[in-house]
């Protein structure tokens, strides 16, 4: 573990890159990206925008009972070799190794989302992670959630920054912590000191077995496209284009709904999970 100093007055503590565990041109291909000549911030936009339109947020492991890894051998295997998504914490923490790869100087953070934009703070700490990198200011990135800029936010602009997904805009909070506002919706909070990925481990088990948590037990899925997402729960679809609902309805037929989620998604199941009913999608 190596210690640099952030461009904020931060303290970034960074793990080592691991080029013998990341197949760098393997995860490049799956992300249908160039190698970066050098990391640089024009690099960082198109990966993360690769990133967000090609490997789905997608939570099937909970539908199974079964609790995802973030171990790194384990998320390069299920995102690169098997084509899956995962959670943010899968989806993120396996970023950070292919910037980290391609030499970027990247930064764990841990915080929580709020439900959907509605609702205060829920779960415990460390229920989603964001990505800080130093290049020559500091950028928050975030691969792992359904409202997530397309392009990285720069922490010190405390204005309104546009992105092809609308207006973001970050609140520094007199504690310390740093909120996400999406087009005036609230819809993160991260504490900025740095996490280890072991932070991570108790909060995805909680995620993926308490049936205490929103949604727990049922399917999230969510992919960038050129113009918006499309997003599933459980059998209710939706589609946003431009900002506006193109598409709305449920797929009751079992054939129709592993049709939509491999052509939408990239995944091929063999049938359909057991979801129960929902009346509202995401």
């Amino acid at each position: 573990m190596t210690t640099t100093p952030a461009q904020d007055g931060l303290t970034a503590t960074e793990a080592p890159p691991r080029p013998d565990v990341v197949d760098v041109d393997a995860y490049l291909a799956r992300i249908g990206a160039e190698r970066p000549a050098r990391p640089d911030y024009e690099a960082l936009c198109r990966l993360q925008e690769r990133h967000l339109m090609t490997v789905p947020f997608e939570t099937l492991d909970f539908t199974l009972g079964e609790v995802p890894s973030m171990r790194d051998t384990d998320v390069l295997d299920k995102i690169v070799n098997r084509r899956r998504g995962g959670g943010c914490g899968e989806l993120n923490s396996a970023f950070a190794l292919l910037l980290r790869a391609l030499g970027y100087r990247v930064t764990l953070l841990g915080g929580r989302v709020l439900h959907n934009g509605k609702h205060y703070f829920r779960g415990v700490h460390n229920g989603h992670m964001v990505l800080r990198v130093e290049l020559e200011e500091t950028y928050l990135v975030d691969v792992g959630f359904r409202w997530a800029s397309r392009r990285p936010l720069r922490l010190r602009e405390r204005g309104v920054q546009t992105d092809p997904h609308g207006e973001y805009r970050l609140v520094h909070t007199p504690d310390g912590d740093v909120e996400m506002v999406h087009d005036g919706v609230t819809r993160w909070r991260i504490e900025m000191h740095p996490r280890d990925l072991d932070d991570f481990n108790a909060v995805l088990w909680y995620c993926a077995t308490s049936p205490d948590m929103p949604g727990a037990g049922q399917l999230w899925a969510s992919i960038v496209t050129p113009d918006g997402r499309v997003s599933m729960f459980n059998r209710v679809l939706t589609e946003y284009t431009d900002g506006v609902r193109t598409d709305y309805r449920t797929l009751t037929d079992d054939d129709e709904f592993l049709r939509e989620f491999e052509n939408r998604y990239g995944i091929r199941l063999e049938k359909v999970p057991d979801l129960a009913p929902v009346t509202e999608g995401v």
